[in-house]
């Protein structure tokens, strides 16, 4: 039995970015391990969701254990830092956000978690975050760094293939798949995801998506039914989330990663 520990920014990430991943994993008998930067308390709730007096950090930090049964991980964990919010709003500034926590140090706290774990694999971020979310981009960095002091022998990127996203978008919207009035969102924009020129690996997950979209219903304060993404029809939602795409660098050899060899398959 192998094990992949998956670190996070924020509530809900696990479940649009690796979830596919980590189902495909827990179906296999691997451990499954969620870690969290923050609670994610400067997320927009859904209106009407929350309860009287309920805050959204808590109701966020449930939502990960539900999450978590979803995708069949075994311990979720949470660093303390709080939210920073979207680039260049003052509450990137604040001295507890995550984006301002010093590299090294908050790179320790995980590796505590990652020393007791020896996980074969940890996830990460690609260095923009996927969308450029300090957060996500912090993600990166301090998962890299712990990933060394703790000898993970595979740090897994995960990113957005944007040229496979519009590939997929144009030919199912020139064959009529797409229903009439849903708008996806604009996958040209050069700061979401990478160019596929950039990406080494892809974990196929169609048959676990199921699994990953009730990963996403369980966080229900941040996505309602009407969520562009809880609304995709079954097939635009096999085609968008049902594969997911890494950056792995350096790519480790079979001999040494076994489970990598059994969930990563090079793009190339």
């Amino acid at each position: 039995m192998g094990t992949i520990v998956s670190f996070h920014a924020h509530p809900d990430d696990e479940s649009i970015g690796t979830a596919g991943t980590l189902a495909r994993a827990a179906a296999a008998g691997h451990r499954v391990v969620l870690v969290f930067a923050t609670r994610g308390e400067l997320g927009e709730p859904v209106p009407g969701v929350l309860e009287p007096g309920e805050q959204l950090p808590v109701r966020r930090s449930a939502e990960c254990y539900a999450s978590a049964a979803a995708i069949g991980a075994k311990r979720v964990e949470f660093l303390g830092y709080t939210d920073s919010g979207m680039m260049g709003e003052p509450s990137n500034a604040a001295p507890y956000c995550f984006w301002q926590a010093e590299v090294e140090h908050a790179a320790r706290r995980l590796a505590v978690i990652l020393d007791e774990e020896e996980p074969d694999i940890l996830t990460v971020y690609d260095d923009n975050g996927g969308y450029g979310h300090p957060d996500h981009i912090q993600v990166h960095r301090v998962g890299k760094r712990a990933a060394e002091l703790s000898a993970v022998p595979v740090v897994a990127q995960h990113t957005i293939n944007r040229d496979w996203m519009i590939r997929g978008m144009r030919g199912m919207a020139e064959s009529g798949e797409l229903p009439d009035g849903w708008q996806p969102p604009n996958f040209e924009e050069p700061t979401f995801g990478k160019p596929e020129s950039e990406i080494t690996h892809r974990v196929d997950a169609v048959d676990f998506v199921e699994q990953k979209r009730a990963s996403m219903r369980a966080h229900a304060s941040q996505m309602g039914p009407d969520h562009f993404l809880l609304a995709m029809p079954d097939p635009v939602f096999a085609l968008g989330m049902g594969t997911e795409f890494y950056i792995v660098d350096p790519v480790p050899s079979p001999a040494s990663a076994e489970l990598f060899e059994e969930l990563f398959t090079p793009l190339r």
